[in-house]
């Protein structure tokens, strides 16, 4: 898997390309700057994900970074979209649901 990002102030996006598996999960949001408190993962460009793209997208919680940053997912796929869906109801606490409430309708466009 390949990973674009761009950092344009305090606003970040990521885009992997190809498929996002255990085998070939990156450490991408851990190397961003730390004046970024909003990061926009871009999923248009990856093919499957399994349990560790919901590594990537819960964004962990890090003391030393305030204000916290405000993660959203654009262009999630059919499967990546019911993995966050099953991911929100088993575990409410990491809160995937803000995630989905922010993920505009791919099958509306």
């Amino acid at each position: 898997m390949r990973i674009t990002t761009s950092v344009i102030d305090t606003a970040a996006r990521i885009t992997p390309h190809g498929k996002i598996d255990h085998a070939t999960l990156p450490a991408a949001a851990a190397a961003l700057p730390h004046q970024v408190t909003h990061l926009t993962w871009d999923l248009h460009d990856a093919r499957f994900t399994d349990a560790a793209g919901l590594h990537l997208l819960a964004d962990p919680k890090d003391p030393d970074h305030l204000p916290p940053r405000q993660t959203t997912v654009i262009g999630l796929t059919a499967q990546a979209q019911q993995l966050l869906s099953l991911a929100a109801e088993m575990f409410p606490a990491v809160d995937f649901a803000h995630l989905l409430q922010d993920a505009p309708d791919e099958s509306a466009v």
